[in-house]
């Protein structure tokens, strides 16, 4: 497994695959041919089913720009590698197109291709949580500690920067109102929420503040506001807003919410490595309940869990997403994935409380259910992974 630097990534919104990726394949096509008198971009599959409500042509524009862009939406074709396919061409002033280049946003904001590989340098010997806790269990030291053994030095001044940009999305989205761009006139509910929750008493504010911190981030993700990848940009606002609420409500110290960073990165990283965390491969099981199985781990250890109870949480934070459609309507990053990400923050502190009232022996061990979340996610039809056809998006 790769380093959990690659779970979190700081980057614009509202789609780690459909536009931080992109963008990306965008930036390098831009520097190998700077003297293109136009482009042409052709998008496949998924990325072309939902990738105008995701922004995606926006996106790219932005990079590409001043030259100007030419866009073709190929949805019903899907390339061999992975259903997030696109092509790039250059133009010359006769029309004719050449220097063809066909790259894909396999998730998580990482690009692949026939001559570009991602970057990977397995720095994890160990790549299941059954592995892990067995060291932890010899050794007497915890998950977040496994992190720091394996990672390099500068690990924490990472995570601080990744902890300072939750916070500041969350307080920047708070303060926002307004509708939110894509054309379904939504509003945004963060700041109401958290009005309305502060003058509530004391059980209901707690909740209602926790949905407060999930909709700001997940509406600032929506508009391409600045967020971290969580493991995605469309679950952005599950852990930042368990994390806040602890933080906020139970005065612990930035270095404790550090190492939850770390362990719910690990357990992030271990889905990815094994499953996958791409809503248009599995759905967003892989989205929004790996979200969750990282918050209900992280409150979990910050609640004093053992490594036992840690992984019963988060077990339970991905078994209770199992077979979540991918189906966003109008292909916008806003319904139903905004209100999933409070619904996800709520069930993550259910997670740790169940755990926490048991002594951690369960049936269902973590990577069993990771196993079952992948074979869930090739089970799916493509009509439910994030083409904007099946489910809520075929009522709208």
């Amino acid at each position: 497994m790769e380093s959990i630097k690659k779970i979190y990534k700081i980057g614009y919104g509202p789609s780690s695959s459909h536009t931080m990726g992109p963008t990306q394949a965008a930036g390098i096509y831009k520097k190998n041919n700077p003297d293109a008198a136009s482009f042409r971009v052709t998008l496949y599959g998924s990325l072309a089913a939902t990738g105008k409500g995701h922004l995606t042509d926006v996106a790219v524009k932005a990079i590409l720009s001043p030259k100007k862009t030419e866009f073709i939406w190929n949805p019903q074709e899907i390339l061999p590698v992975h259903t997030n396919g696109m092509k790039f061409e250059t133009v010359d002033q006769l029309g004719n197109a050449k220097n063809e280049w066909i790259v894909y946003s396999i998730g998580g904001g990482e690009i692949v291709s026939d001559n570009l590989l991602p970057e990977k340098k397995s720095i994890y010997s160990l790549t299941t949580l059954s592995d892990i806790m067995n060291w932890c269990h010899k050794t007497g030291k915890s998950f977040w500690e496994y992190v720091v053994e394996v990672e390099e030095s500068d690990l924490f001044d990472y995570l601080e920067e990744v902890w300072k940009t939750m916070c500041n999305t969350i307080r920047h989205g708070l303060e926002e109102e307004g509708v939110l761009p894509g054309g379904l006139g939504l509003q945004r509910k963060a700041n109401s929420y958290y009005v309305k929750g502060r003058g509530y008493k004391e059980s209901l504010k707690n909740r209602a503040l926790l949905f407060a911190y999930a909709l700001a981030t997940a509406e600032e993700n929506a508009s391409g506001g600045v967020v971290v990848t969580a493991p995605t940009c469309g679950s952005a606002g599950v852990l930042p807003a368990v994390l806040y609420y602890i933080y906020d409500n139970h005065n612990f110290s930035d270095k404790s919410i550090l190492r939850a960073l770390a362990t719910a990165g690990l357990l992030g990283n271990i889905i990815k490595y094994n499953a996958s965390i791409s809503g248009a491969e599995v759905g967003c099981q892989g989205e929004i309940g790996s979200a969750c199985a990282m918050a209900s781990a992280a409150a979990n250890q910050l609640f004093g869990g053992s490594i036992a109870q840690i992984e019963y949480a988060a077990e339970m934070g991905l078994e209770h997403h199992l077979g979540l459609t991918c189906d966003p309507i109008c292909g916008l990053v806003q319904i139903p994935c905004i209100e999933r990400c409070a619904f996800g923050a709520a069930r993550a502190l259910n997670c740790n409380m169940y755990s926490m009232l048991s002594d951690g022996k369960h049936r269902v061990g973590f990577d069993r259910v990771v196993e079952v979340m992948k074979q869930t996610g090739k089970d799916l039809p493509s009509l439910y992974k994030e083409t904007a056809k099946g489910g809520l998006a075929s009522i709208y």
